[in-house]
């Protein structure tokens, strides 16, 4: 933190050190949210005598507005102003935290988690946007780098933090927690970021409101489609995926007659932010995988107890955390285009990895795995988050941050799904709990082989794009 309080400071008394630690806070909530409240689902099944299945949707209507909005969000910071904005969303985020906490019924507590989870889709299209008004071109690599260790801290304390919280206090205490950091995230943005960041002027600019409910609609059609079924895909989950299908049509239609669109089509055929988010996609449904399979490898196939799989599963976000800063410096040093093909190349050594070492040395191929495939996603994140903002006018930054935050989103939710499916198909078994040893080693080394192939997919994405860059 010292390097980052030698950069230039922004305008009047706001320093990019200040500006920077509010964005951190903001990111660190929206991912603390989520992980925080996965530990409470069996207290809160207890507390509201509702089933598992019941209970999940506090976790799920969270996911599902980030998933819904973010884009629709990121364009209204571009036309609205994008500091009143985020101040506006972290305040709705804390509203809906001390509502959360309140809650007498579920519905009501569910109904509160949405409304956070449109606090945070603000939280996280703008805080991306935010690098280029705040930090200077050649610090943003590095920006993007700590955004990245922030969010994978959020992700790694929530456990820890919730199951200490409810053991002392109760639930309830798990979301008072996020209303008061929410304040103080409000506070620093309100005081630290500059005032005079972009919106577009022209009074003839409108916002889409039919793209923005026909984007809305499709994008919570796939996730539903990705998230319900507990893993099995039935005539439900089809009728989903066909909606969301003919409502990415419909968007693609309106969009292009619209005057004053959500997302301009022409950003969509742009090369580098094309393959960028298909990179994303691809990328987060990998990552994903470790979260499905990984537990159930080392609790089955291992035969860990529940504590040393907790320990086991923490080195990914503990690794995450302490090389993000260290991977944007190196961006920032050697370039994003060739980082992006760095990262993806060590995330292939890492699935490659996962698909043979664990089974040879048991937790510690297992951990070395992790440990090469960690930095490479961090690698990744920062370089291409940078590639794609840098080239960014600033009357798009908003809608591409919401973009890009987008594409991982849904590539976590396809991973849930897909490497989920293929893993239960490899082990032949639908009941993972119940399958032996041996099918649950067979389906990890099925899954990260073809985990293996996705991330060369992207890897030749990435080498053909640079390769058109040198033309």
């Amino acid at each position: 933190m010292a390097e980052i309080a030698l950069m230039p400071t922004a305008p009047a008394s706001r320093s990019t050190a200040g500006a920077l630690a509010s964005l951190s806070l903001a990111m660190l909530l929206s991912s603390l949210s989520t992980s925080i409240a996965n530990v409470a689902l069996p207290t809160l099944s207890t507390a509201f005598n509702a089933s598992f299945p019941e209970v999940q949707w506090v976790v799920l209507a969270y996911l599902l507005a980030i998933t819904a909005l973010i884009v629709s969000v990121g364009r209204l910071g571009d036309l609205v102003g994008r500091r009143p904005l985020l101040v506006a969303g972290l305040a709705l985020f804390s509203a809906a935290s001390l509502a959360a906490a309140l809650a007498p019924a579920l519905a009501l507590l569910i109904a509160a988690r949405a409304l956070q989870g449109l606090g945070a889709a603000v939280m996280m299209a703008l805080t991306i946007a935010f690098v280029g008004e705040t930090v200077p071109k050649a610090r943003t690599g590095s920006a993007m780098g700590l955004l990245g260790t922030m969010s994978a801290i959020g992700t790694a304390l929530g456990p820890s933090l919730g199951g200490v919280l409810i053991g002392a206090v109760g639930w309830r205490s798990i979301f008072l927690v996020n209303a008061g950091l929410g304040v103080a995230a409000m506070l620093a943005a309100w005081s630290f970021l500059p005032a005079g960041a972009h919106k577009v002027a022209d009074e003839k600019t409108r916002f889409d409101i039919v793209g923005t409910l026909l984007l809305a609609a499709t994008l919570a059609a796939y996730a539903l489609a990705m998230t319900t079924g507990r893993g099995h895909f039935d005539g439900l989950n089809g009728a989903l995926l066909a909606l969301a299908a003919l409502g990415a049509v419909l968007f693609v239609v309106a969009e292009a007659k619209v005057a004053s669109p959500l997302v301009k089509l022409a950003l969509l055929r742009d090369g580098v932010l094309g393959a960028s988010l298909a990179m994303n996609v691809l990328v987060s449904t990998v990552m994903m995988a470790t979260l499905v399979v990984g537990p159930f490898f080392l609790s089955r196939a291992l035969g860990l107890s529940e504590a040393m799989t907790g320990a086991v599963l923490s080195i990914g976000p503990v690794v995450s955390a302490l090389c993000g800063v260290i991977a944007g410096r190196v961006v920032d040093r050697l370039g994003a285009s060739a980082m992006v093909l760095a990262g993806l190349a060590l995330l292939v050594a890492g699935c490659i990895a996962l698909a043979m070492l664990p089974e040879l040395f048991g937790v510690a191929g297992y951990a070395a795995a992790i440990m090469l495939l960690t930095p490479g996603y961090q690698l990744f994140q920062a370089a291409n988050n940078t590639s794609v903002m840098a080239d960014i006018g600033q009357s798009e930054r908003g809608v591409v941050s919401g973009m890009l935050s987008l594409s991982r989103n849904l590539g976590l939710v396809t991973g849930t799904a897909v490497m989920g499916a293929l893993f239960a198909f490899a082990a032949r078994t639908k009941e993972m709990a119940y399958a032996a040893p041996e099918s649950v080693a067979h389906g990890m080394t099925f899954t990260f082989a073809v985990a293996a192939g996705l991330t060369a997919v992207a890897a030749a994405i990435a080498t053909v794009g640079i390769w058109r860059k040198r033309q």
